[in-house]
């Protein structure tokens, strides 16, 4: 048997088996949609109103109470900001380093699973096609035996080969739409965690310039 007349036998098996697998894979796209959409429902916050709250707790010296009533807070911007704040008695570049370090461990879990989405939108289409290439395929092969029910069982195969298109084009439309919203929405949540973070940062460096202008004055006072 040469490799033509094999692929041919193989295309003999149809269409159906790709359907199967097309709703099995929309099955895990809308199981990722849930699971995402329900992990990033709380991760955003109102960053304006945050680092208002925050310059208040510098001038007032209430930065332990910010970091007691937020401790819990699911917001990603948040917790970065409340990363940097743990270990402001080290330095500005401490904090910076543990709020960046904050961060790349919240953007992974931010985009977990997400490649699955982008994956299956590019490239379930193409298992959508190949199902239609096996159902032409068996379609004209039945046509060629020249049945009694030859042209009727051409035309079933046809349509299940065009539905094998259609149904991979219905799971990656909406696989492409989730992705690029929960990609957007990602992105949105860590620019927020960007700005914390860059608060956080020109506040503790504010409180370490006014520390020191603090010990020169008092060692000035103490050399007179």
């Amino acid at each position: 048997m040469d490799l033509s007349s094999a692929f041919v036998h193989f295309a003999q098996l149809g269409a159906n088996w790709v359907l199967w697998l097309l709703i099995v894979l929309s099955v895990i796209s809308i199981g990722v949609m849930i699971d995402r959409a329900l992990w990033l429902r709380r991760r955003d916050t109102d960053t304006e109103r945050f680092t208002r709250e925050l310059k208040g707790a510098f001038e007032r010296g209430e930065i332990d109470r910010v970091q007691t009533k937020y401790m819990d807070d699911p917001a990603i911007p948040i917790q970065v900001g409340l990363r940097g704040l743990a270990v402001r008695d080290k330095g500005a570049e401490a904090v910076a380093e543990a709020m960046h370090g904050e961060r790349a461990r919240w953007r992974r879990a931010a985009d977990r699973n997400l490649i699955v989405l982008g994956t299956l939108g590019n490239n379930v289409p193409f298992v959508g096609l190949f199902g239609t290439v096996l159902g032409v395929i068996n379609a004209f092969h039945h046509l060629a035996t020249k049945a009694a029910n030859a042209e009727q069982e051409t035309l079933a195969n046809i349509a299940e080969a065009l539905s094998a298109t259609a149904i991979g084009l219905l799971v990656a439309i909406p696989a492409v739409i989730a992705f690029n919203f929960f990609s957007r929405r990602v992105r949105v949540i860590m620019g927020g965690a960007d700005e914390v973070a860059h608060t956080v940062l020109s506040l503790v460096h504010g409180a370490e310039r006014g520390d020191r202008a603090i010990a020169y004055k008092e060692a000035g006072d103490g050399g007179e």
